[in-house]
């Protein structure tokens, strides 16, 4: 694998690792009221999609085994240009339901 994409799946499991730490023992009530954490938690997802991004312009067949990797890509751009209409509910349904499986699969692909 190119040292550029490792890195870029490398930064992606480290964005979503801080993002585990972020919300770690809280629910969405204490999220939902914590600025800084979503603040972090966005920056975060900013960062996937930038990885994702840089990813497929290395290598367009690899980014074909991230399965909503043209979602990710277009979350981070409502993060960074629709910031202020970002729904709460949404980013904590991707840290609790899609970010687990981005996850699995980058690691699947760093393995291989």
């Amino acid at each position: 694998m190119k040292d550029e994409l490792r890195k870029g799946f490398t930064d992606i499991l480290q964005a979503a690792g801080e993002i585990g730490g972020f919300v770690e023992g809280i629910n969405f009530e204490k999220y939902e009221k914590s600025s800084l954490i979503q603040r972090a938690v966005e920056r975060n997802f900013q960062i996937i999609g930038e990885a994702l991004t840089r990813i497929r312009r290395i290598d367009p067949n690899i980014i074909e085994e991230i399965s909503e990797h043209y979602r990710i890509i277009g979350f981070r751009n409502i993060l960074v240009h629709g910031y202020d209409v970002v729904d709460e509910r949404i980013v904590w349904d991707a840290i609790r339901n899609h970010l687990p499986v981005l996850v699995k699969e980058v690691k699947k692909l760093i393995e291989t």
